[in-house]
């Protein structure tokens, strides 16, 4: 998404970017002192934020039918799961809160870096861990079994995609300043689906390993139609999910949805 700002192919209208390439926990933690003027978090960190940061019209990470799993060494059923003690990525991941909306309760659990929850699950220190990322493609490999695919969990429950990451910007840019950013950054989005061959191979760089058939297969994953605009579906899929984080009481204080024109 942000290939053609590091290789300067589009015009960023004055605007100076630096790439800061952290884990998603880390940018959500950062969101909440604002460290940045703009931002990838998860939709989970939003209403802990949004007094700060405006949502971008872009940029979101979307899947329908399929969004972070479940993983065991051995067949896990959902009762079984329930008395595991799961290795997350984090509190403030959208992840966790959706397996929180799964089991409809708390849960046993240990935050571990994305990263290494494969192996926290295959060594045995973790029953179960719960996967971001392109650990989503690769856990078979790993030799581990599915216990839950939340994004198809999500889909059955509730006909929509599954929102997991936004993009948001901080409200004290100003109006004018956040519209001329949020064009800049849309740009930037569709020249790397209109040159996806060049963004792939920039991308392949932060692949952590990946082949680039399972690299070019994550991304038509999570870089689609949505990310170009939410649209109405997903749109109604943010509420939908902040909506029943809000029941589940997992936020600290009723969310206002707010995106930048």
């Amino acid at each position: 998404m942000f290939w053609a700002l590091a290789a300067e192919r589009i015009d960023t209208r004055g605007f100076e970017f630096e790439h800061v390439l952290r884990d998603i926990q880390t940018l959500n933690e950062w969101a909440v002192d604002g460290k940045l003027e703009t931002t990838a978090i998860s939709l989970h960190t939003y209403p802990y934020v949004q007094d700060r940061y405006a949502v971008l019209p872009h940029g979101a990470s979307m899947g329908s039918g399929y969004g972070p799993v479940v993983v065991s060494r051995e067949p896990l059923t959902r009762d079984m799961l329930e008395g595991a003690e799961i290795a997350v990525p984090g509190k403030m991941t959208t992840a966790f809160l959706v397996l929180r909306l799964y089991f409809g309760a708390d849960f046993a659990y240990r935050e571990v870096p994305f990263d290494q929850i494969l192996d926290e699950v295959k060594s045995g220190r973790a029953n179960a861990g719960l996967l971001i990322h392109e650990g989503q493609l690769t856990y078979e490999a790993e030799g581990l079994q599915k216990a839950v695919d939340l994004g198809e969990w999500w889909l059955l429950e509730t006909g929509l995609p599954l929102p997991l990451g936004i993009n948001v910007a901080r409200r004290d840019l100003g109006p004018e300043v956040l519209h001329d950013l949020s064009e800049v950054l849309r740009e930037s989005i569709l020249a790397g689906l209109e040159n996806r061959t060049e963004a792939m191979e920039y991308a392949l760089g932060f692949g952590r390993g990946l082949d680039t058939e399972l690299a070019d297969r994550f991304v038509g994953m999570y870089v689609n139609e949505y990310t170009c605009d939410y649209g109405e579906e997903g749109r109604q899929a943010v509420e939908e999910l902040l909506r029943r984080g809000e029941e589940l009481g997992a936020f600290p204080k009723p969310v206002e949805l707010d995106f930048v024109s």
